[in-house]
């Protein structure tokens, strides 16, 4: 099993016809993901071809969803029009929409989040790298990649994976894999400070999937989400945990990167988020190349063999 995605979820791409939405469509359709449809407004009836494989255009969601059955949508839009491609997805009801587009205006992402209230359309992101689901054969082509995350990196396992940066998202997923140890979905929540799902929503559904066996969960300065997070796992996740937060040498009060990366708070600091992932019972990764062995010591403590 996995989270949000399968081999088998039918995806479409919002921006394919764009340089940086074509490249990873092409990437997604290499790595066996069932990308189904393109929307670009104006292009409609054209196709998008890669590898032997027709990819048909539509000038709207509504009309991909209708004609191929995809119900994820990844949106590789610029910010200024992003915001409206997130809520196309929830106007034609799919169950799942992951921006990857970075710069979104900040009040079009409160307006995306106040419409989105009561939906059934989850949103992924945005400034996000997406969200993959190993397959099992080599290089685990034949599984699910949205987004923009290097698919042959992974490796079908028990592991579930969640970060708000691309890069340690990356970085950890490979560890595990250097060690033989494979990841049930990697999920990459981007790093915005208006965003769709966060950590707590992810640590749950790992939480509530059998298939995964332990949990990376990996953050940074700014915000208190991970320290909402870890008092979650301590009270309600009997599955190891590590834990890694980036930003320990950040000067207070400076923006560092992402944009939700500035600390406001008293918990909003690395050693705040590390004292709590500590008080949690969350095995934490001293630097970015401890996270997969941290994992191995909380599943070593839990009586947990991963693989």
């Amino acid at each position: 099993m996995s989270i949000l995605i399968t081999p088998e979820t039918k995806i479409m791409i919002q921006g394919i016809t764009g340089a940086f939405g074509g490249k990873h469509a092409q990437l997604s359709l290499d790595y066996g993901t069932q990308v189904v449809a393109g929307v670009t407004p104006g292009k409609g009836g054209q196709f998008f071809e890669h590898g032997g494989k027709k990819v048909p255009i539509f000038n709207t969601v509504a009309e991909a969803a209708a004609a191929t059955g995809a119900t994820v949508s990844t949106i590789f839009v610029p910010p200024p029009f992003a915001g409206d491609a997130i809520l196309e997805c929830v106007d034609a009801g799919l169950d799942l929409a992951v921006c990857i587009t970075e710069g979104i205006p900040i009040k079009d992402m409160i307006r995306v989040k106040r419409a989105m209230t009561g939906a059934k359309t989850r949103l992924v992101g945005p400034n996000c790298p997406g969200v993959v689901t190993p397959g099992t054969a080599e290089g685990s082509k034949g599984g699910c990649r949205i987004g923009i995350a290097p698919g042959y990196i992974h490796k079908k396992g028990h592991v579930g994976v969640v970060s708000r940066s691309g890069t340690l998202t990356y970085e950890a997923v490979f560890q595990l894999t250097s060690k033989g140890i494979g990841q049930s979905t990697s999920v990459g929540i981007g790093g915005d400070p208006v965003n769709g799902t966060s950590h707590l929503d992810v640590i749950k559904l790992f939480n509530e999937d059998p298939d995964t066996h332990a949990i990376i969960l990996i953050g940074e300065i700014g915000g208190n989400a991970e320290v909402e997070a870890a008092r979650w796992i301590k009270a309600n996740c009997k599955k190891p945990v590590a834990g890694f937060i980036a930003g320990a040498t950040a000067p207070a009060g400076r923006r560092m990167g992402h944009a939700g990366a500035i600390v406001g708070g008293a918990e909003d600091t690395a050693a705040a988020k590390i004292a709590v992932f500590k008080e949690c019972g969350i095995e934490v990764a001293e630097t970015p190349s401890d996270m997969a062995d941290a994992l191995l010591r909380a599943a070593k403590t839990k009586g947990v063999t991963l693989s």
